[in-house]
């Protein structure tokens, strides 16, 4: 503490004193500041020891944080009448074939994943937007200490002006002390002040970025919601053309039902199931004439399909994938939105090295189909829960659990794209993702190659893999 001689008496001069009337006129520039004394700030307390923080497990925390600020957000949007009218008006509109429902719906589904991953990512953007906002508002809450001593002094000096500079000698001389001793000590506290005033404009700066981003969040939302009405819209049309009675798809319900709660194994329950379901049977054997068919085409053909297929537009009325599964690798998207949590051969919390990987996504995310395949199991299976089997051809069969509700038909031959189950509000309790910290909903994805447990990650898309993370 440096002290200053006045008329009056000794006056204490904390040396970051001048800092505070460059900062006060500073912020009078960027909003109104109120008349504030020295009793209305805290004065700063001994400094204790801060307990260690995880920078994961906080970030962790703001991500929860705002995830849960956006299911109540989206709890809030529904759509207008005049918007639930005009979406029927155009489904009515469309042309009431199989093949047309089915391109639209792979449409409808696309656009949806494209909204779904733009809240995803919206979410990410707010979460680094807040963190900022905690850290400069609990930089600026660790200097207050600072601010109530000068304006402690100015307080002070208010009480006790310096003497007019000419009045006598003995005045003058202590008014150019303290003017010698103010500008010793503004060089330094300048730095301070800038800091301060930085601080404050970045903080307005990312406030007005967080309203910006839900305002545009809040739009997304609106128009995921569309889609999925949409959506809903179609599926029920595209069940209306289905040639198959009610009574018999009941009946093939149930006895895959059975099925499932005799067989302990996956390799089990889908041999039972391409045995003994007459629909799934069918399509095997179909799907597996088209592919003696493809084998016994000369190179020259093949070579002549291979390109028609990738620069044309595949057969809507198809009833075997348009590709051959192992020539896909590096063409699949992710089924579903999201973050890959543990990838294939990950050793997990059991010490069992993972079967698969597995996705953390949304509530309520809708997952499409990877590639063309036939819906082999549509249900529920032990601890997987709601799965779902496809099998796409060449030996390979995809698994998918940790749904919450399955939209596909078992027996029914599907394109890549096409909308399959919808995810849950929160993380489905399997043995799957049991050892996994996160509330998120999980998908599992297992490919399986003659029965056997395959990596999945040469088939996925560069830009649809990500980096793949481990929470466990």
């Amino acid at each position: 503490m440096t002290t200053v001689k006045s008329t009056s008496g000794i006056l204490p001069l904390p040396r970051r004193a001048a800092g505070v009337l460059l900062l006060c006129l500073t912020l009078s520039s960027i909003s109104p500041v109120s008349v504030v004394t020295a009793q209305d700030v805290p004065t700063e307390a001994s400094p204790a020891v801060a307990p260690s923080v995880d920078p994961a497990a906080e970030l962790q925390r703001k991500r929860d944080q705002t995830r849960a600020e956006l299911l109540e957000l989206q709890k809030t949007i529904s759509l207008s009448t005049d918007k639930a009218a005009g979406l029927q008006a155009s489904i009515d509109a469309l042309e009431k074939s199989t093949a047309s429902l089915r391109q639209a719906l792979i449409d409808s589904a696309a656009r949806r994943k494209a909204l779904e991953k733009k809240v995803n990512d919206s979410e990410n953007r707010l979460t680094g937007l807040k963190t900022g906002e905690e850290r400069i508002v609990k930089s600026l809450h660790e200097r207050r200490g600072v601010l109530a001593e000068v304006l402690a002094a100015l307080q002070r000096m208010g009480r006790n002006p310096p003497p007019a500079l000419l009045v006598t000698p003995e005045d003058a001389l202590g008014s150019v002390r303290s003017a010698i001793l103010l500008g010793a000590v503004v060089p330094g506290i300048r730095t301070e002040t800038d800091k301060l005033v930085g601080d404050l404009k970045e903080l307005t700066s990312l406030k007005t970025s967080i309203l910006a981003e839900k305002t545009t969040l809040t739009e997304t939302m609106t128009s995921s919601l569309e889609e999925e009405r949409r959506m809903d819209l179609l599926l029920t049309e595209n069940d209306k053309l289905s040639k198959r009675n009610a009574g018999e798809l009941n009946a093939e319900r149930k006895r895959s039902e059975e099925l499932a709660g005799k067989t302990t194994s996956l390799e089990g329950l889908i041999s039972s199931l391409e045995g003994e379901i007459s629909s799934v049977h069918e399509a095997v054997e179909t799907a597996k004439a088209e592919e003696q068919r493809r084998l016994a085409l000369s190179d020259e053909q093949r070579a002549q399909a291979k390109e028609f297929a990738e620069n044309g537009v595949p057969d809507k009325n198809r009833i075997a994938p348009a590709y051959p599964f192992s020539e896909l690798k590096q063409k699949l998207e992710l089924p579903v939105a999201g973050d890959i949590l543990r990838e294939f051969g990950v050793t997990d919390d059991t010490g069992h090295p993972a079967r698969g990987i597995v996705i953390a996504s949304n509530p309520g995310a809708l997952m499409t189909a990877p590639a063309d395949g036939l819906v082999v199991f549509a249900g529920k299976f032990r601890s997987y829960g709601q799965m779902i089997i496809l099998n796409v051809g060449d030996g390979y069969h995809l698994v998918f659990s940790g749904l919450e509700e399955v939209k596909a038909r078992q027996g029914k031959f599907v394109f890549a794209g096409e909308p399959l189950a919808v995810m849950g509000e929160k993380r489905v309790a399997s043995a799957t993702a049991l050892a996994l910290e996160t509330d998120r909903p999980t998908l599992y994805i297992e490919f399986r190659k003659d029965g056997k447990p395959v990596d999945s990650r040469p088939w996925w898309t560069a830009k649809g893999t990500g980096k793949a993370h481990n929470d466990s």
